[in-house]
C-alpha cells in the first residue's frame, strides 16, 4: 500500500480578483477519511472543493492526487478517479435514471451488457429498486435523485469523493436517513470523503475529521470530540455552540 495520503494540498491558492478566497491551504487526507469541510458562507469551502477537482484550477501551490499533480493529470481521467455530488444533484431530465447512471461507463468504452450490469449493481448499492432505472429524473422523489446522484459518481469506482452540501435540499428526516446510508456506503467501499456542510451536527455527527474554514485560511483540524471540547478560535468556538445550544434546548424540553 501506498505510504502518501491520497489528497494531500500545498499551499494551495484561489484569488477572484482583489478577493483571496483561498490562502496557502496546506493538508493532508488519508486513504479512507471522511472529512468534513465547515465554515461561514464565503469563507472558501466550495472553492477549495472545486480547485480538488480542477473545476476551479488554482492560481498558486499544488494539489496531488495519489501522488501525482491534478494539473497534469488528463481531465477525462482526472473525472473517473473524482466522484462528486452536489445538492443540485445535477441529472440530465430527458435521460432515464439508468441512462444518468451509465454516462461514465459508457464513455470509458464499457458494452451495453456491462453498462446494465453496472446500473443494476449500483441502485443495489444506494438501496434503490431495479425498476427505478427505467424512469426519468423528474418522477423521482429528493431523496430518490439524491441517491441517484451517489450511485452515479460511483459508477467509475473512484478513489476520491467530493461532495458540495448533498443533503441540503431534503427535508430533515430524509437528510438524516441519506447522509447516514452515505455514511455506511463509505466504510463499506473504503471510500475517501470530502464534503462541505453548513450544518454543524451534521458534520460531527458523521465525520471522522472536521476542517474549518474562515477567510480562505484552515483554523481548525480536529476530530470531532476535540471540536466539542473547546477550541480557542472565536468562528470555531461560533460554529460549535450552535449544536450546543439546540442540544441544551433540547434536553431541557425533554426534562419538562
Amino acid at each position: 500500500m501506498a505510504s502518501h495520503p491520497l489528497l494531500s494540498l500545498d499551499r494551495v491558492g484561489k484569488r477572484y480578483g482583489e478577493t483571496v478566497v483561498l490562502a496557502d491551504v496546506s493538508l493532508a487526507i488519508a486513504r479512507g477519511s471522511f472529512v468534513a469541510l465547515v465554515g461561514a458562507s464565503g469563507s472558501g469551502k466550495t472553492t477549495l472543493l472545486k480547485t480538488i477537482n480542477r473545476l476551479r484550477p488554482a492560481d498558486s501551490g499544488a494539489i496531488l492526487l495519489d501522488g501525482r499533480d491534478v494539473a497534469a493529470i488528463p481531465s477525462p481521467e482526472l473525472r473517473r478517479s473524482i466522484g462528486y455530488v452536489f445538492q443540485g444533484i445535477g441529472l440530465f431530465p430527458h435521460m432515464t435514471v439508468a441512462e444518468n447512471i451509465a454516462i461514465v461507463p459508457r464513455l470509458t468504452g464499457v458494452d451495453a451488457a456491462g453498462r446494465e450490469a453496472r446500473v443494476g449493481e449500483l441502485l443495489a448499492l444506494v438501496a434503490l429498486p431495479a425498476e427505478l432505472a427505467r424512469r426519468f429524473p423528474g418522477a423521482l422523489s429528493g431523496g430518490q435523485a439524491q441517491r441517484v446522484g451517489m450511485a452515479r459518481a460511483l459508477a467509475a469506482a473512484p478513489s476520491l469523493m467530493l461532495m458540495d452540501e448533498p443533503f441540503g435540499a431534503l427535508d430533515p428526516v430524509t437528510r438524516d436517513e441519506i447522509a447516514r446510508a452515505y455514511r455506511a456506503l463509505h466504510d463499506k467501499l473504503g471510500l475517501t470523503t470530502v464534503m462541505v456542510t453548513h450544518d454543524m451536527t451534521e458534520a460531527l455527527l458523521i465525520a471522522d475529521r472536521i476542517l474549518v474554514l474562515d477567510g480562505g485560511r484552515i483554523v481548525a483540524d480536529a476530530t470531532p470530540a476535540e471540536l466539542i471540547a473547546g477550541h480557542p478560535d472565536p468562528a470555531v468556538a461560533k460554529l460549535i455552540a450552535v449544536p450546543r445550544r439546540q442540544a441544551a434546548r433540547l434536553a431541557e424540553l425533554a426534562a419538562r
